[in-house]
């Protein structure tokens, strides 16, 4: 996502410093590198004391750091207590109560035996506190015989929603406080990794939905007082309700068709906001697909891209290959957007996007 940020940012003129632990990042020849440890204070310090405004693309980033930068006068987006608070999904969870932002039933744990006393609440996902990512952290405990897989650590327990469809709004938010929502997508996820694997554009759903949860978003994103982009992912029950799920203060993998499919891309949208620039116009150009290129199981090594010359002559199809020189199971190694006016003939692109276009070693 950094490197999608900069190429955005190169549109407006920007000049980038990036930090990562990887010395072979996606960015790494795009920009000024440094090759360190995120959550490491002294190299985040250093860092960004040579930055006029420090931005994120992952969560895991020492805070600390990003406080006193702050308080020396680097314009930190999103803000560090944001950050902190998202790193958290306790905080999180308690943030949505404290705020009366609709979110499904929980209880917050210590460890399994806490799990183990509200097993009445099962069938329920257990999350880790800290650290989940790309669907790590996450448990799914449908009966008793599940509790031997629950985490032995803080986190909480959610109640598992029986729900009709996974969406996303992007919203943003600038310094002025002007906000504006991208509309809802509709994210397909995969079935063990937990991964988003496609999504659809826009998601088909009620229009008292969509304005539901529109709402919503813009609901989140003013009461955290965020500056920069926010994705907020919901649930769409049966019953048409609509919760919140969990919050991203970043560039997000459900906005990335936005780069051919709307007409301002989450990319520079996020810029826009932490410059304090009048947001763009989020409007839909044509209904769009998002597949994600995940590495395949069984394949660990130099990547290679099979079926990549099938994709490239389908109509409407947008290769984003994302640099990673070594490929692992379900490593995200780039995506495909395709966008076509007909749903069905969009359905069934994005299927042979998926069936065709695979990663291995």
């Amino acid at each position: 996502m950094g490197r999608m940020l900069i190429q955005a940012g190169i549109d407006l003129n920007l000049t980038f410093k990036v930090l990562d632990p990887d010395p072979h990042a996606p960015c790494s020849q795009l920009a000024d590198f440094t090759c360190g440890k995120l959550t490491d204070y002294q190299t985040v310090m250093s860092f960004g004391q040579s930055c006029d405004l420090i931005t994120i693309e992952i969560e895991n980033v020492n805070t600390k750091a990003l406080y006193d930068l702050a308080m020396a006068g680097k314009k930190v987006f999103p803000q560090p207590e944001i950050i902190e608070l998202i790193q958290d999904k306790r905080k999180q969870k308690d943030f949505f109560v404290a705020n009366l932002i609709p979110t499904a039933d929980f209880v917050l744990v210590e460890n399994r035996n806490d799990i183990i006393s509200n097993q009445h609440l099962l069938p329920a996902v257990n999350k880790l506190a800290r650290e989940g990512y790309d669907g790590r952290g996450v448990q799914m405990l449908r009966n008793q015989n599940d509790l031997a897989k629950a985490f032995d650590a803080p986190g909480l327990l959610e109640k598992l929603i029986d729900f009709e469809k996974e969406i996303s709004v992007i919203v943003s938010r600038n310094e002025k406080g002007q906000v504006s929502s991208y509309p809802p997508v509709e994210m397909v996820f995969h079935p063990e990794a937990n991964l988003v694997e496609y999504l659809f554009s826009p998601a088909q759903i009620d229009q008292a939905v969509v304005s539901k949860a529109e709402k919503i978003a813009c609901t989140v994103i003013e009461k955290l007082n965020l500056v920069g982009l926010l994705a907020v992912e919901m649930f769409v029950t049966k019953d048409k309700e609509v919760l919140v799920n969990e919050i991203a203060p970043r560039p997000h993998n459900s906005g990335h068709q936005t780069i051919e499919g709307n007409v301002t891309s989450q990319y520079e949208q996020h810029l826009r906001a932490i410059l304090n620039l009048a947001p763009g116009d989020t409007s839909i150009i044509r209904p769009s697909a998002m597949v994600n290129l995940l590495g395949e199981e069984g394949f660990a090594g130099l990547a290679r891209y099979e079926g990549l010359e099938e994709v490239l002559k389908l109509e409407g199809a947008h290769v984003h290959l994302y640099g990673k020189k070594l490929t692992k199971p379900f490593r995200k190694m780039g995506h495909v957007t395709v966008v076509d006016q007909d749903l069905e003939s969009l359905k069934k692109k994005a299927n042979f996007v998926k069936q065709t276009l695979k990663v291995k070693a």
